[in-house]
């Protein structure tokens, strides 16, 4: 631990970064004198859109309001302050959003500690009982920028038949809604058909930077929280931004950038205990959708604690983040990360999306565009009209069906040694799971037993949310994955009013579509369906633990 003490540190507003300066000194390629002499700081501070070349300046300049949104989300204060009078009595807050619009919230309330329920899955099981509890006391903030999300919308239908069948009036039940989208979005249409309150979003700032505007404010502010002051965090540290020196903000998207761009591609990101929680699955889409293209990009490692497998490697970056230390405490919670962030939420989300704009300079990326998030919502749009076509497993055990390649062992253990042994020396395996969040929490813990039986990095994605996460990368980062994907039969399904289709099955299109959008690209993939889901997760769990025996 010594040893990070010993690092340049920078601080600013609150926020101190230990390492960072230290990372690119040491990378073939150090990143910040560059950054220095091109005056990217004070440039982009200024919002200039050429930073990322001549392709990505179209996006950029219509994507650059984050940098001083903070200001702006201040006018919404007097708004939410009268929309919570107008709602006091419902304290029950259901989100309903994807990516960027659910996971800032998510951070928010859970760091502040107050009640939100994030509804960002298209799993039945979820969804039910979301929308099942505390029906009488719920208000639904359904946030989507683009209006159009098919996971949102279906939200939205379904929470509105609820309260309908509940007993409300189509008047009664438009009023328990409040809409965040973007201006002139079809959802703002909607909006005013339902009745319902509708709160506009900052056009200029795209879905994943969008944790200081509405998407982050709206349905934590009707939580409880005092948003004003994550805004005043924030402006604390802005002052910082446009300076060559004192930007710890700057020093640290110049380590990431700079260790990626030497061969340290995966981000290992892990809480050092100090209260700020869950906010390792919000940078790793920050992150991830942003640099993860044509074929380069830095990998998000979500590690569960300091000493959880799978924080360090000769390919990882082992980064921790944390809320705040006392006196004399020594950054990292208990381990010697190669880099440390501490500081309060606001300056943390406004300097990790700094850091990653600057990160995409140093990579020569596009950090505002997403050029492979619709390849697998387009495969879906087709197997939802279409259907999904049946597939013959390879072979069953027990609660499990194993869909792998035709040379696969017939036995699951096997299995899953053939697909961790298939990862590339400088790759990755994948675990993505289309099952429920909290119902079937227990797949979760699937991450660092596998991580324990390979040297390589292994993240975990709950479906459809890492879609609109790392998703992106899968399909546009290097391509050096392997990945497992897990689906499981829901013990009930449940429509979605209004559509041909039901909540199962559009889960199970979104499964298929992006089992597609993988095989195509030849990434070595192996799909387990639990026919009962904590049969087959307790099953799937003795498998992996028999790998480890067998190491």
């Amino acid at each position: 631990m010594s040893e990070l003490l010993d690092r340049p540190v920078q601080t600013a507003g609150g926020l101190t970064v230990h390492g960072a300066v230290a990372v690119d000194e040491s990378a073939a390629a150090p990143a910040l004198p560059k950054l220095i002499s091109d005056r990217v700081a004070r440039r982009l501070a200024d919002r200039d859109p050429t930073l990322w070349g001549p392709q990505a300046e179209g996006e950029a300049r219509i994507r650059l309001g984050w940098v001083d949104t903070f200001r702006r989300s201040r006018e919404l204060l007097p708004r939410l302050a009268q929309l919570r009078q107008e709602l006091a009595g419902l304290d029950h807050v259901v989100l309903a959003g994807m990516g960027g619009s659910s996971l800032a919230p998510e951070v928010i309330a859970r760091t502040l500690g107050r009640p939100l329920t994030v509804l960002d899955t298209t799993d039945p099981q979820q969804v039910r009982a979301a929308l099942g509890d505390r029906l009488e006391r719920t208000v639904v903030v359904v946030a989507s920028k683009s209006g159009s999300t098919v996971e949102t919308e279906s939200h939205r239908r379904a929470a509105l038949q609820a309260f309908l069948d509940a007993g409300l009036s189509p008047a009664e039940a438009g009023s328990r809604f409040v809409i965040v989208t973007d201006p002139g979005s079809a959802m703002s249409e909607t909006a005013a058909e339902m009745g319902a309150h509708l709160i506009l979003a900052d056009p200029e700032v795209g879905g994943r930077f969008s944790a200081l505007t509405a998407f982050g404010l709206v349905p934590t502010a009707l939580a409880g929280v005092d948003v004003a002051e994550l805004l005043d965090q924030a402006e604390a540290l802005s002052d910082s931004l446009a300076r060559d020196t004192g930007n710890p903000a700057l020093a640290l998207g110049a380590a990431l950038g700079s260790a990626a761009a030497g061969g340290r591609d995966k981000l290992a990101l892990i809480s050092d205990g100090t209260g700020i929680e869950g906010f390792g699955d919000w940078a790793e889409q920050l992150v991830a959708e942003s640099t993860g293209k044509h074929g380069r990009g830095i990998l998000p490692v979500v590690v569960e604690s300091p000493g959880a497998p799978g924080a360090t490697g000769e390919d990882v970056l082992t980064v921790t983040y944390g809320g705040a230390l006392g006196p004399g405490a020594v950054p990292g919670g208990g381990i010697s990360p190669d880099i440390a962030v501490n500081g309060p939420l606001g300056a943390q989300f406004l300097a990790w999306e700094y850091a990653t704009a600057v990160a995409g300079v140093v990579l020569g990326i596009d950090p505002f565009d997403q050029p492979n998030v619709t390849e697998s919502k387009e495969n879906t749009k087709r197997l939802l009209a279409s259907g999904v076509a049946a597939e013959t497993p390879s072979f069953t055990d027990g609660a499990v069906q194993v869909y792998a390649p035709a040379d696969a062992p017939q036995e699951l253990t096997e299995v899953l040694r053939l697909l961790l042994d298939s990862a590339a020396p400088r790759g990755y395996l994948a675990v993505m799971a289309y099952l429920d969040r909290f119902g079937d929490a227990d797949a979760a813990g699937l991450r660092p037993l596998l991580a324990a039986a390979t040297s390589r990095p292994v993240t975990f994605g709950w479906g459809p949310r890492f879609l609109h996460s790392t998703g992106q990368y899968h399909k546009g980062g290097p391509a050096n994955g392997s990945f497992l994907q897990i689906t499981g039969t829901p013990a009930a399904d449940l429509p979605v009013p209004g559509q041909s289709y039901s909540f199962g099955e559009l889960q199970a299109a979104q499964a298929a579509g992006d089992r597609q959008a993988l095989t195509e690209r030849d990434r070595p993939l192996v799909r387990l369906h639990l026919t009962d889901r904590a049969a087959g997760l307790a099953q799937l769990r003795e498998a992996v633990e028999a790998l480890l025996s067998g190491r």
